[in-house]
């Protein structure tokens, strides 16, 4: 595995740890409010399905990490997890907030071909 992939992919799983945090815990906080752009009523509205949605973020972030401890014999473990990130940003880009192709799906691309070359 080479230093480049290893350092991208633990950007990865840390921004998937952040967005944990924010949905599951800031998301009707007035920080998690100002990274999605939520007034405080649809913030409580939604409150429940983003918790559900950080958890999710949360086992991407631990599945890169568990493929980042094997080192070698967990190339397969983060290229599934890594090629998970990448549709869910894809998706999430086309459907939701475009800024989730470059915050999402790009670095998750970006570990994903450095991940291949190594």
């Amino acid at each position: 595995m080479s230093a480049a992939a290893a350092v991208v992919t633990v950007l990865v799983a840390l921004l998937h740890l952040y967005f944990l945090v924010l949905e599951m815990f800031l998301w009707d906080k007035p920080a998690g409010r100002r990274a999605f752009g939520l007034d405080a009523e649809s913030a409580a509205q939604t409150k429940v399905l983003a918790a559900n949605q950080g958890l999710y973020n949360g086992f991407l972030a631990a599945g890169l990490l568990w493929g980042l401890w094997l080192g070698a014999d967990g190339r397969a473990v983060r290229l599934f997890f890594l090629g998970c990130v990448l549709v869910a940003g894809v998706y999430g880009g086309h459907t939701a907030s475009r800024k989730i192709l470059w915050v999402q799906a790009l670095p998750a691309a970006l570990a994903l071909l450095l991940t291949l070359a190594a």
